[in-house]
């Protein structure tokens, strides 16, 4: 599946209050919370120093997946075409050796 269709998918099983001024907001509080809870999984395997349940582990990162899907229907972006962008931009930063650094216009 490539991400046109997973944002199409997506699209299908986004139920959620659109009260608010602006839908995006549902889905960014959203992906806030799953990044959390993935962070929060990760913390724990290094306190206790255990191997990842990886099962576990892929389920949340496709928690935030959808949430960052939906949050770029609402904005209307093609997230293939982010990924695309973004790719592009880590080569370029790569072939110039800026992969490192800081701000965003190296």
């Amino acid at each position: 599946m490539d991400f046109k269709e997973y944002q199409k998918n997506t699209k299908k099983t986004a139920i959620y209050p659109n009260n608010m001024e602006g839908g995006f907001y549902y889905p960014a509080l959203g992906l806030a919370g799953e990044v959390g809870e993935l962070l929060n999984k990760i913390k724990k395997i290094a306190r206790d120093k255990k191997t990842p349940d990886l099962e576990d582990i892929k389920g949340e990162i496709g928690d935030v997946l959808w949430y960052l899907s939906q949050l770029s229907n609402e904005f209307g972006i093609d997230l293939e075409q982010v990924a695309t962008e973004n790719i592009k931009k880590l080569e370029s930063r790569q072939k110039r050796g800026v992969l490192s650094g800081n701000g965003d216009n190296r």
